[in-house]
C-alpha cells in the first residue's frame, strides 16, 4: 500500500470539506426556493381581486367564490319596478318592430312613382336640344298654317276686288354676292310676308329655348324620381325610430341595474393591494436570500477546508501518520514478520474510514 503523506491527507481533507460544504448549500437552495415560492403566494394573496357585493335603489349585485377564494362568477338583480318597466318597453318594442316591417309595403308607391319619372324622363332626354328646337318649329307652323292660309285668301280677295291683284311693286336686282334680291309684291302682299317671317324667327328663338327647356324638364324627371327613392328608402329606415327607442329606454333600465354590479367590481379593484403585494413579495424574496445564504455557511465544512490549506496542519497530519508511514515502508523492506513480530501476528491498519461526516 503506497505511503499516506500530508498532502493526501491535506487532499481528503479538503474533498472532505467541500462535500459538506455541497450539502449545506443543496440544503439551503431547497429552504430558499420554498421561502421565495411561499412569499409569492402570499404577495399573490394580498393582490388578489375581491369584490364588494353592493345594493342600490335600482338593482343588486351578487358574486360567488370557489373554495381557493377566487371569483368564479358575478350576477345582477333588476329592481322588480324597473323589470316591469322593461317589460312594458319590451311589449311596445314589439309593435314597433311589426310597423318597421310594413314600412317596405307602405312606402311601394314613391318606388313605384319614382320609376314613372325615370321612364319619362328618359324619353324626354332621348331627343338633343336641337332636335327638339326643330319639332317644336314644326308644331308651332303647323298651328299658325290654317289661320295664314285664310289670311291670304282674305288678302287676294281684296286686291282681286279692287283691280289690283296684278300690281307688283319692290323688286329688286341680284344681290353683290349673287344672290336673290327681293321679289315683286303688293304691299299688301309685301306686308303679309313681312309678318310671317318675324313669325317665324319668334318661332325660331322659341324653339332653340324649348329644346334646353326639354333636357332640363327630363333631368328634372330624373332628379324628382331620385328623391322619391329616396324619401321611400329614408321613410323604411325612420319606421325603426320607434322600437329603437323603446329598446333605448330598455337598455338605459339595464344600466341602472347594472351599477351594483359596476360598483362593486371598482370597489374590490381600489381595494387590491398592488404595492402592498410588492413589498411583501420583495421583503420575502430579501429573507429568503438571507435565510439561504445562513444556511449555506457550515463552519465543520469552512474549517476542513482552510486547515488542508494550513502547511502546520499538513505538517501536524504528517506526524500523526509517521508512524504508519514508517511501518509501511519497512513492511516492504523487511516484511511484515519482522517488523510486527514472530510470524507476522501482528496487524497493520489498511484504511481509514472517512465515509462518516458532519452536517
Amino acid at each position: 500500500m503506497p505511503a499516506v503523506t500530508a498532502a493526501v491527507i491535506g487532499g481528503g481533507a479538503s474533498l472532505l470539506g467541500g462535500l459538506f460544504g455541497g450539502r449545506s448549500a443543496e440544503r439551503a437552495a431547497r429552504t430558499q426556493a420554498d421561502a421565495q415560492m411561499k412569499a409569492a403566494q402570499l404577495a399573490a394573496d394580498e393582490a388578489r381581486f375581491r369584490p364588494v357585493g353592493i345594493t342600490t335603489r335600482f338593482g343588486q349585485s351578487q358574486f360567488q367564490t370557489g373554495p381557493d377564494g377566487r371569483v368564479s362568477g358575478a350576477s345582477y338583480t333588476l329592481d322588480p319596478a324597473l323589470r316591469a318597466y322593461q317589460d312594458r318597453f319590451m311589449g311596445l318594442a314589439g309593435g314597433g318592430l311589426s310597423q318597421a316591417e310594413q314600412a317596405q309595403q307602405q312606402f311601394a308607391p314613391l318606388q313605384q312613382g319614382a320609376q314613372g319619372l325615370f321612364g319619362l324622363g328618359q324619353q324626354y332626354l332621348a331627343q338633343s336640344p336641337q332636335q327638339a328646337a326643330q319639332q317644336y318649329m314644326a308644331g308651332q307652323q303647323e298651328l299658325l298654317a290654317p289661320s295664314r292660309e285664310r289670311e291670304m285668301a282674305q288678302l287676294q280677295n281684296r286686291l282681286f276686288n279692287t283691280g289690283r291683284g296684278g300690281l307688283s311693286v319692290g323688286a329688286t336686282s341680284a344681290r353683290p354676292s349673287g344672290a336673290a334680291g327681293l321679289g315683286a309684291a303688293s304691299p299688301e302682299l309685301e306686308a303679309y310676308y313681312n309678318a310671317i317671317a318675324q313669325q317665324d324667327a319668334q318661332l325660331a328663338a322659341g324653339a332653340q329655348q324649348a329644346g334646353m327647356d326639354q333636357a332640363r324638364f327630363g333631368a328634372g324627371l330624373l332628379g324628382t324620381g331620385g328623391n322619391l327613392l329616396t324619401q321611400g328608402y329614408q321613410g323604411q329606415a325612420a319606421a325603426l325610430g320607434p322600437y329603437e327607442a323603446y329598446l333605448a329606454q330598455m337598455k338605459q333600465l339595464e344600466a341602472l341595474g347594472q351599477q351594483p354590479l359596476e360598483l362593486g367590481i371598482n370597489i374590490g379593484a381600489k381595494g387590491q393591494s398592488t404595492a402592498g403585494a410588492n413589498a411583501l413579495l420583495q421583503g420575502g424574496m430579501a429573507a429568503a436570500q438571507t435565510r439561504g445564504a445562513a444556511d449555506a455557511y457550515n463552519p465543520f465544512a469552512t474549517a476542513l477546508t482552510q486547515a488542508s490549506q494550513n502547511p502546520a496542519f499538513q505538517r501536524g497530519l504528517g506526524n500523526l501518520f509517521s508512524p504508519y508511514t514508517n511501518a509501511q515502508t519497512a513492511i516492504g523492506q523487511y516484511g511484515a514478520e519482522n517488523v510486527y513480530g514472530y510470524g507476522g501476528r501482528g496487524t497493520v491498519p489498511t484504511s481509514i474510514d472517512f465515509s462518516t461526516g458532519f452536517d
